[in-house]
């Protein structure tokens, strides 16, 4: 197949994976007390259970998904994962108790994946020149799907109810499911030289210093992502104070740092290709730490948005450059491996992203969750910097 031709179908795909995610996420406390009948007095503690249960299964799921992909074929795992999303996507919308939700979210933990695998065949699929491009362009319909999912899950919760938006996700992946079984092929695995050889196992993998870090990496600009994104109505909504239309506001404030990264990710691919992976990760995170550092100083709303788009700018540069520098120095038989690696250390962030903005919260004020946030980003510029010489191959990067 050519390799524009998977980058156009995958792009579809991260766009329904993503937009069906994020078409029920942001609804659930909703989900729970209109149509579960969980009370307020209940609601958060049943939304974090029901929001963080499916990291924790998929966290221990994805190396092995990821070791079957090596095995019996990364077309095959993305059929699983999309058909299994489907399945618990179709069972969401028929729950009746909050315990019955919480099971749906487990499964769904279970049959997650399909994000390394879209990760794995493309990279598989383009050429080594139009890695970074394409790896950007599908990190710009992750974000894309980002900001169509809240908009389309608002609409269906406002028109009809919750109920339909589980079967309206559960159509997408099952579209996306079809696409693999009728479209997509499995790419043909260039074989490997002797001098290269892969790894025989997930350990041997993780023993080689740049994929430890660049796990680590994802891991945590992950968890940077979660630190910032529970209370980012919230601090909008103060920000506001008493404008109109204030649910309107805060969503398309929300949504600016998406719409940016959505615009910019390819670019940032493109860039990297020529300029190195590795030099521009450091200048996105170096960006983007200050960004949001400078976000927690706003005292009005504009400021703050402005400092929202510009965020959303930098941060997509972060995440194609890793997935490049994962790709270009492993060999094509460990790559659903790599890529369910990298998925369980977001699974990680996601977990300890949101324990972590809490507590900052509480206890210092929403402001200084943007300062840790910032932080954490350009501590990690600087180590990366200074470990550079260290982690590269001879001329790699």
């Amino acid at each position: 197949m050519d390799w524009r031709l998977v980058l156009i179908l995958l792009t579809g795909n991260v766009i329904f994976m993503a937009g069906s995610y994020t078409m029920l996420i942001p609804f659930l406390p909703l989900y729970l007390t209109t149509e579960l009948g969980v009370g307020p007095e209940a609601v958060n503690l049943w939304s974090g259970i029901v929001f963080s249960g499916s990291f924790v299964v998929s966290a221990v799921m994805a190396p092995i998904w990821g070791r079957m992909a090596d095995t019996k074929g990364k077309r095959v795992m993305a059929i699983r994962a999309s058909f299994l999303l489907a399945v618990s996507y179709f069972f969401g919308g028929l729950v009746e108790t909050p315990v019955e939700l919480t099971l749906m979210r487990l499964f769904q933990g279970f049959a997650a994946g399909l994000w390394p695998m879209d990760l794995a065949l493309m990279t598989l699929y383009a050429p080594p020149q139009k890695l970074g491009f394409s790896l950007g362009v599908l990190q710009g319909a992750l974000t894309a799907g980002g900001i169509i999912g809240p908009l389309a899950g608002g609409f269906l919760a406002e028109a009809f109810g919750m109920r339909p938006s589980f079967f309206v996700a559960a159509a997408a992946l099952f579209l996306n499911c079809l696409m693999f079984v009728f479209v997509i092929k499995e790419p043909p695995a260039p074989p490997a030289p002797e001098s290269a050889a892969p790894p025989a196992d997930t350990g041997t993998l993780l023993h080689t210093p740049l994929i430890r870090v660049m796990l680590l990496c994802s891991g945590l600009v992950q968890m940077v992502i979660l630190i910032l994104q529970p209370i980012l109505t919230t601090y909008i909504t103060y920000l506001a104070g008493e404008l109109e239309n204030l649910a309107l506001i805060s969503g398309f404030v929300f949504s600016l740092g998406g719409f940016a990264g959505a615009i910019a990710a390819p670019g940032w691919g493109w860039l990297g290709q020529h300029r190195g992976f590795f030099s521009v990760m450091i200048a996105a995170l170096t960006l983007a730490g200050a960004g949001i550092l400078l976000q927690g100083m706003m005292g009005t709303l504009y400021a703050f948005a402005l400092l929202q788009f510009i965020c959303g700018l930098f941060f997509c540069g972060i995440h194609p450059s890793i997935n490049a520098l994962l790709a270009n120095h492993t060999a094509a038989s460990v790559k659903g491996r790599l890529f369910g690696l990298m998925f369980a250390a977001q699974q990680i962030g996601s977990i300890a992203g949101p324990i972590l903005g809490g507590t900052v919260a509480t206890y210092l004020g929403m402001h200084y969750v943007f300062y840790a946030a910032g932080v954490i980003l350009l501590t990690m510029a600087a180590a990366l910097r200074l470990a550079g010489h260290r982690l590269l191959p001879q001329g790699g990067g």
